[in-house]
């Protein structure tokens, strides 16, 4: 593999415009079909196939599909201790209901109130509570239109007729446009649901913040203002192919709000820190060693180039072990992010040789020359060098430190809550949180988690009028439901269609009991043997999201620790270092996740992360968190114990090869994981609830495994382990390819050039076959 990459490197080198072209055109294309294609489009929507709630929106598309698409609110409100039923403000709600309700995207019908198949003065009837009732304007009610008991908010609730993620691009920012313009003037203060947000790729300057702390790092690192340029133009340029492609895709494939820019925040880091290492092996090469910048080039691409495409394949590994488990919105996620980072490996192995080739000998000025090669061992032993020392010196005390300090963190993980965002996980000063703290103001928190409950016949039977109002009232019956509203039938009683009104929230564990009652007990509900109730709509969604999520994240773990042991083994050709590694990550992992609950759930230090309401994790965070962190931490394990293996190949034993690679690799290393959580951190100032945990949580994860798991932890155990670190069966070991990954054939190669200059693969330097580092 080295000796491949090698020519590899040292062709691009030497026909730089051949490959810039090449990357370029491939820009040039993805990013002019993104644009040809009609725009991008972002789906707020997040489904799973499969679950109960999506089985019954399904079967509702084909049974009765006038009653199956999204449904929305508006809510109106007016300042406290005025009402917005009065002459002018009702005729503006009015007006806006009904030029809604024209709209071709909306279900123009009236809601049938419960109230007339039950008793209104019996407990739990299905009447609307006390003092509820619709919007009337000259003795006519308001289709739709429901105003609080004190007359300061109002709900008007939408059907559309398709899911709202399905309607047309302007669709959503049409009906708010329409209700602000018919009670401008009114003093009527229009807000709408988190389900009528208009979604689009949060991707604005917060990233910028990231990239400016990554080319500071990359100048101090590499001690060049071109070098550091370098790692930025190659994976801007590889991030921009990939979510090109994203984008010129977004068309037939539904891309959520957060792809991209996961896509994003992955794609810098991998592409800056691949690159990184590849510079600062060539550049070290040069100074310590006197090669040109030809050679230095083709060997860096050789060894740490090695070392880059394995590192990349974990990641990749990780995020497509995510098709696996059959959940459609992660695997758009997952393939994308995953080829965003293939990308950055083909970039670093290809275009960036190619632009070293441009900037050639510059790449290190002559005074950086004559320093390097002056240096003496003393010079070189830095603070790596006393910190590895003091690791291997004190192991025990290290490793018990780390596990105590990541033990603690993990804490908070016990009592980790996943869930969906919705208006109660908003920020205070956002529309979506003012809608809902208003209608909860004004009906109840449970108005803000309607459920959509589907009575269905069995084969041969039919629903009348009398069946729906026992179906209705046995609803109302029901624990934990406040009220309940008709919302259509099939004319032919196959299908009857409720909304149920909880009493409390979304979040609440008494919704979720309640979706749980209602598809379990649902002949004790209708008082029907012969009925079946399904579950729907977007808080039923929710749950089952967050309960498959739930479900799948043991089985994708160990699908991609499986899958990457064995990339590992054969890296490392070591049984023990592939086990060591996912055990320091099971550690990483634990407190990243505990302190994100204790951040996002308990609300510690959240007026310094940018938000002022505590709520569940995001129940996709988890597992997406995990495959990325999985992969990113398995890129420091590459760099840093095949340093060490590269040491130990090349006559280091013990400690000494422990020391030596990690003095060769830390600096880097550092660098790397400092650009990481640069990039990461940066996202955490967007203001996308969910963007703002992906890019904490990332932060956070590389800080602790970069730090105190791989330049702490793992130096420790190796020098526990010692020699044992490399074990590995000798029959394993020959049913094993060599990967040659710390460049021994390369060396050798190297070597056997220079004594036969005439081969036909001699290099340019023959008199300069130095060992590979």
């Amino acid at each position: 593999m080295s000796l491949l990459l090698y020519r590899v490197g040292r062709t691009a080198y030497r026909r730089p415009w051949a490959f810039i072209a090449m990357w370029l055109v491939l820009l040039g294309g993805v990013v002019g079909l993104a644009a040809a294609n009609g725009g991008v489009k972002i789906s707020s929507s997040i489904t799973i196939d499969g679950t109960e709630s999506q089985d019954v929106t399904d079967r509702l598309r084909s049974e009765l599909p006038q009653a199956a698409g999204g449904q929305g609110t508006i809510v109106f409100t007016v300042p406290e201790g005025e009402r917005l039923d009065t002459d002018a403000r009702a005729s503006g709600i009015g007006e806006a209901a009904a030029s809604i309700a024209q709209l071709p995207i909306v279900v123009d019908r009236t809601p049938q109130s419960t109230k007339a198949n039950t008793s209104p003065s019996a407990p739990g009837s299905g009447s609307e509570p006390s003092g509820i009732g619709p919007l009337v304007i000259n003795g006519k009610p308001v289709p739709g239109v429901v105003v609080s008991q004190d007359g300061s908010v109002a709900m008007l609730q939408i059907q559309f007729t398709e899911q709202v993620q399905d309607l047309p691009d302007g669709s959503v920012e049409q009906v708010t446009s329409l209700a602000g313009a018919a009670t401008k003037g009114t003093g009527v203060d229009v807000l709408t649901t988190e389900s009528l947000k208009p979604h689009a790729a949060p991707i604005g300057g917060h990233e910028a913040i990231g990239l400016g702390v990554a080319a500071l790092v990359l100048l101090l690192t590499l001690g060049s203002l071109r070098a550091a340029g370098l790692p930025l133009l190659t994976a801007l340029t590889g991030v921009g192919i990939g979510l090109g492609g994203a984008f010129a895709l977004s068309q037939t494939i539904t891309l959520t709000t957060a792809t991209p820019v996961l896509a994003l925040m992955v794609g810098l880091a991998v592409g800056i820190d691949y690159a990184l290492f590849i510079v600062n092996r060539q550049r070290r090469l040069i100074l310590t060693q006197g090669l040109s910048a030809e050679e230095a080039t083709s060997r860096s691409i050789g060894t740490a180039g090695s070392a880059v495409l394995f590192a990349g394949l974990t990641v990749v590994i990780a995020l497509t072990g995510l098709t696996l488990i059959g959940i459609s919105f992660l695997t758009t996620m997952a393939l994308v992010a995953a080829v965003t980072v293939v990308l950055a490996v083909l970039v670093a192995l290809t275009l960036l040789p190619a632009m070293l080739g441009l900037v050639g000998e510059r790449i290190a000025s002559a005074k950086a020359r004559a320093k390097g090669t002056n240096l003496t061992v003393e010079e070189h032993r830095h603070f790596a060098h006393r910190w590895s020392g003091a690791v291997v010196r004190h192991r025990w005390l290290a490793i018990l430190g780390v596990v105590a300090v990541l033990g603690a963190a993990a804490i908070p993980v016990t009592s980790m809550a996943l869930g969906m965002p919705n208006g109660a996980t908003a920020n205070l000063d956002t529309d979506e949180r003012r809608a809902y703290d208003a209608i909860t103001r004004g009906f109840g928190e449970g108005y803000n988690a309607p459920l959509v409950v589907v009575a269905t016949p069995d084969e041969g039977n039919r629903l009348g009028q009398e069946d729906i109002g026992r179906i209705a009232a046995g609803l109302t019956d029901t624990p934990d439901v406040d009220t309940v509203s008709v919302i259509g039938a099939d004319p032919d009683g196959g299908t009857a269609i409720f909304t149920v009104i909880p009493t409390e929230g979304p979040d609440a564990a008494s919704t979720a009991a309640l979706v749980d009652t209602l598809r379990a007990s649902g002949a004790a509900v209708t008082h029907d043997e012969g009925v079946t109730l399904g579950v729907t709509g977007l808080t039923a969604v929710n749950l089952d999201i967050s309960e498959k999520l739930a479900d799948v994240l043991p089985l994708y773990i160990g699908i991609v620790v499986a899958l990457s042991l064995v990339v590992l083994l054969l890296v490392f050709r070591s049984v023990v270092v592939p086990i060591k590694a996912t055990l320091g990550f099971l550690l990483s992992i634990g407190a990243t996740f505990g302190l994100m609950t204790a951040i996002f759930q308990w609300g510690w230090l959240k007026d310094v992360f940018g938000f002022d309401t505590t709520g569940p994790i995001l129940s996709f965070l988890p597992i997406m968190v995990t495959g990325i962190l999985y992969g990113l931490a398995m890129d420091y394990e590459m760099f840093l114990v095949s340093s060490m293996r590269e040491a130990h190949v090349h006559g280091h034993r013990g400690r000494h090869a422990i020391v030596h690679g990690f003095d060769q690799a830390s600096r880097v290393v550092v660098a790397a994981a400092v650009i990481m959580v640069s990039v990461f951190a940066g996202f955490i100032f967007s203001s996308d609830p969910t963007i703002k945990q992906f890019g904490l949580a990332l932060a956070v994860g590389i800080l602790i495994d970069a730090f105190l798991v791989r330049m702490t932890l793992v130096p420790a155990v190796m020098a526990v382990l010692g020699e044992a670190a490399w074990w590995l069966p000798r029959r394993l070991a020959a049913l094993l390819p060599n990967l040659d990954v710390e460049g021994d054939l390369l060396k050798r190669h190297l070597q056997e050039s220079a004594a036969t200059p005439s081969a036909a693969d001699s290099v340019d330097h023959p008199s300069s076959p130095e060992p590979v580092h």
